[in-house]
């Protein structure tokens, strides 16, 4: 069975860090790229950052460039999500999944981003 369960999330200050992780089981991993969505309320699923195969190349919503890293651990099976300099605007359940051919989406994490 497929299974993607997200971890980190919390309350953070404007300005703070979390880092995020998604540890996947029941597929091969290190066969698909990887994705961090996120949705915050009354607002659509949108992608945040990308990370390919083999962590060789990585992609970022323009919003999140030069804050958010994403990076993988294929001996693990999990994927990150380091972020910095939060914003109010951050503020979201976040999301992995495959980045094409979706599996059953995880329970997300909370980010809640205030003073």
């Amino acid at each position: 069975q497929e299974q993607l369960v997200e971890s980190g999330g919390g309350l953070v200050q404007p300005g703070g860090s979390l880092r995020l992780s998604c540890a996947a089981s029941g597929f091969i991993f290190s066969n698909y790229a990887m994705s961090w969505f996120r949705q915050a309320p009354g607002k659509e699923r949108e992608l945040v950052a990308t990370i390919t195969k083999v962590g060789a190349t990585t992609t970022y919503q323009d919003s999140v460039k030069g804050r958010f890293t994403i990076s993988r651990d294929n001996a693990k099976n999990t994927v990150y999500l380091q972020m910095n300099s939060l914003k109010p605007e951050d503020t979201a359940v976040y999301y992995c999944n495959r980045r094409f051919a979706f599996t059953s989406w995880g329970q997300g994490t909370q980010v809640i981003v205030s003073s």
